[in-house]
């Protein structure tokens, strides 16, 4: 199958969440042997309008990011590969346009990964996109709604989350010095207060706790355990590895995620995977529930007050290091829900 992915801007103007994800499914593609060509921005150097890595042929709309260039040039680009689908970004929403408007014109299905909306965006436009796509793949039902507000609808919206190495899951270490795990970018999404308020609840019985990640709250967030007298159980380990953090989790009985916005909560997946038993705080702006609703090991928490209590409960839990339930999630299963949304839409079903 030919692919083409459509995003303003690559990797290589900077990683994000959403461009990681990208990359990530154009990468499998191409591991499989289909043929792949992400239209962008260059982002590399000298004149040449092509680029290969992984297996992906990077070609170079336009050579800086402007939308409303890349957006003019996109539906030429777009003839001259013939491809059978494109995958397209939601934002910045013009170029995602353009490629809906070619894909008409052409008779190839466009597919948008709705990742996030972002602030500067015109929602004109993503009304347009929402509604313009032959389908559009959210990482979750939270994004999901907000895209069918769009005027999206519903049976066009399929959910595709995110995904893990189960490999990795299954063949790392155990480091099981800690009880409990809170794991995410401490920036001011991350509310991690709930977690730490939580545990100085519990200062009577014999815990330890590990926060993993860092970001511009981090001391903040080490005085405020200073504070609650709790820094002598709390350790802060900053950035580790993604094998680090498996073992870690692979070792610890409880995952917190409380953080008041996520897109798709990863890192939480990634404990589940690991057997740990997940205390989510419901926010309206996270998608973290959805990953725990309906599972005996998870619990939906409001309060710090709730999550002391809960960590009691579920203390009686049996401690693993690995549910095979979330091999589901595995890169390869995921690719393949991604591979079956281009057909279909190929195959007109």
């Amino acid at each position: 199958m030919r692919v083409a992915f459509v995003s303003l801007f690559a990797p290589g103007h900077g990683d994000t969440p959403a461009r990681t994800r990208t990359r990530r499914v154009a990468e499998g593609l191409a591991d499989r042997g289909h043929e792949v060509t992400w239209l962008c921005a260059r982002w590399w150097g000298g004149d040449h309008d092509r680029f290969e890595e992984n297996g992906i042929t990077y070609l170079s709309v336009t050579a800086e990011p402007a939308p409303g260039s890349f957006a003019a040039r996109l539906p030429l680009a777009l003839r001259r590969l013939s491809p059978d689908a494109v995958h397209a970004v939601n934002t910045p929403p013009t170029p995602g346009l353009a490629a809906t408007v070619a894909g008409t014109l052409s008779r190839v299905p466009v597919v948008v990964d709705w990742w996030r909306d972002h602030p500067a965006d015109s929602h004109r436009r993503y009304r347009l996109l929402a509604r313009s796509a032959d389908a559009v793949t959210t990482p979750s039902r939270t994004t999901k709604t907000r895209v069918r507000e769009y005027g999206a609808a519903g049976d066009d919206v399929r959910v595709v989350p995110e995904s893990i190495d189960f490999d990795l899951v299954e063949d790392a270490a155990v480091d099981d010095r800690f009880d409990a795990v809170y794991a995410r970018r401490l920036d001011r999404h991350a509310n991690v207060e709930t977690f730490l308020l939580g545990l100085a609840e519990l200062r009577g019985r014999d815990w330890t706790a590990a926060v993993v990640g860092d970001g511009p709250e981090r001391a903040r967030l080490e005085a405020m355990a200073s504070d609650l007298r709790i820094d002598d159980r709390v350790s802060f380990l900053g950035d580790l590895s993604r094998r680090e953090r498996v073992s870690l989790f692979k070792g610890t009985h409880i995952v917190a995620a409380t953080a008041t916005w996520e897109t798709f909560a990863t890192e939480l997946l990634w404990a589940l995977a690991c057997g740990c038993v997940a205390l989510v705080e419901y926010q309206a702006d996270s998608s973290a529930h959805e990953l725990v609703e309906g599972r005996e090991r998870g619990r939906l928490v409001t309060s710090p007050a709730e999550l002391a209590d809960e960590f009691v409960a579920v203390d009686a839990f049996e401690r693993r290091t690995i549910d095979r339930d979330f091999a589901t999630y595995d890169h390869d299963a995921v690719l393949d829900r991604h591979l079956e949304v281009y057909r279909a839409l190929s195959e007109g079903t």
